[in-house]
């Protein structure tokens, strides 16, 4: 047995604080990496069932190997004699395994090469352990918010970067694509962020979060508005183009609980916690209907609507559509800048919408498809 106790558990107790890999599967890792370095130093490679013990009382660490009671040897890696176990065990007889210590004197006549295959296999086997340990905490994560602390940013090239959060026993990344636009990330500024995906690519798997994907926003209304983490107030749908503007449908199943006014609370202070939480983003609380004539002219808010056509065309023609008309005033306002208040009303209610003004009605048609997608700018109202 070598007496090598002290450091070995030292550094179990820096992994363990550091990584969170328990001390005890440290230990048994170093003990394969030892059985391995062994196997590969001794001319027989193919001795089995031998196992490192390590004795936490008195610090040392010792190789075993089964080897068969014989008459004569012949095999000094499989057998040992039978004069040479009775001095060990004064009853044995022939055809005993006996379990003998094969710890060399010294462990530096492992030479370079095993101590580079037991670094070799402690390193797999952390790295494994730390693949288990992230994977755990994504799937007890997965799909809600947690609050991290900025760690690091990555540059990725000029116009791209990679902001690493420390989220306690694990590090999330944030890609560009899930920032805010616009925002502007530091190094130990604190952030709120969804749990969005794990990235197993690469050699350690990778937390992705996001600032940008709208169950975000449901996330922060749970948060903020208890009827809504209750059920009382049920979120519907989310339409959302992160760093602008976000619209969101509500609906309550009791008559006494209005879900708009749950979700703005006294005095606008809910829906400010959570814009403010948002960096700022316009937030639309839109009251769910089960019409669709109303629940377009409620998404369609704070303009004000004439009248909702609707029309159920064939799908390679884009499906149900509706045609709205507004006051002529009301027409920029309903369109919103670069058409991002039809084009939100139209991913959260799911209808294609067409929008023309009062005048517009009786000559030429002019209108704005209200495709899903499109790119984010402000606007109006």
């Amino acid at each position: 047995m070598i007496k090598i106790g002290d450091k070995l558990l030292e550094a179990a107790e820096e992994l363990e604080r550091e990584r969170n890999i328990p001390q005890e599967e440290f230990i048994s890792y170093v003990c394969d990496a030892i059985v391995a370095a062994y196997k590969k130093k001794v001319p027989d490679h193919d001795v089995e069932g031998v196992r490192a013990i390590f004795d936490h009382e008195t610090g040392e660490i010792g190789i075993f190997a089964p080897k068969e009671v014989v008459q004569q040897v012949s095999n000094q890696y499989h057998e040992i004699g039978l004069a040479e176990a009775q001095d060990l065990i004064p009853d044995v007889t022939l055809g005993e395994v006996l379990e003998i210590e094969v710890t060399p004197a010294d462990f530096s006549e492992f030479g370079r090469i095993a101590a580079q295959t037991a670094k070799q296999l402690i390193t797999q086997r952390l790295r494994e352990a730390e693949k288990e340990l992230i994977k755990k905490e994504f799937e007890a994560r997965k799909g809600t918010c947690t609050t991290g602390q900025i760690e690091r940013i990555e540059v990725i090239s000029n116009t791209r970067n990679n902001v690493i959060i420390n989220l306690g026993r694990v590090e999330g990344c944030m890609p560009s694509r899930e920032q805010l636009p616009g925002e502007t990330y530091r190094v130990g500024n604190r952030v709120r962020v969804y749990v969005l995906e794990l990235r197993d690519t690469g050699r350690v798997p990778q937390i992705i979060v996001s600032q940008a994907h709208p169950e975000l926003v449901r996330e922060l209304f749970e948060l903020y508005v208890p009827e809504i983490e209750d059920g009382t107030v049920e979120i519907k749908s989310i339409a959302r183009e992160a760093g602008y503007r976000t619209k969101i449908a509500v609906h309550s199943q009791d008559a006494d609980v209005d879900p708009v006014g749950a979700c703005i609370g006294t005095r606008g202070v809910r829906i400010q916690n959570v814009v403010a939480e948002l960096r700022n983003e316009k937030i639309d609380v839109i009251r769910f209907s089960t019409d669709p004539v109303d629940y377009i002219s409620n998404a369609l808010s704070p303009a004000r609507i004439t009248t909702v056509a609707l029309y159920e065309d064939p799908p390679e023609m884009g499906g149900k559509r509706a045609e709205v008309i507004v006051p002529d005033d009301q027409l920029s306002l309903a369109i919103g800048r670069g058409g991002q208040n039809v084009r939100l009303a139209a991913k959260l209610t799911g209808w294609k919408i067409d929008i023309k003004s009062e005048s517009q009605t009786g000559g030429g048609f002019k209108s704005l498809n209200a495709v899903l997608g499109g790119s984010p700018s402000d606007e109006e109202g």
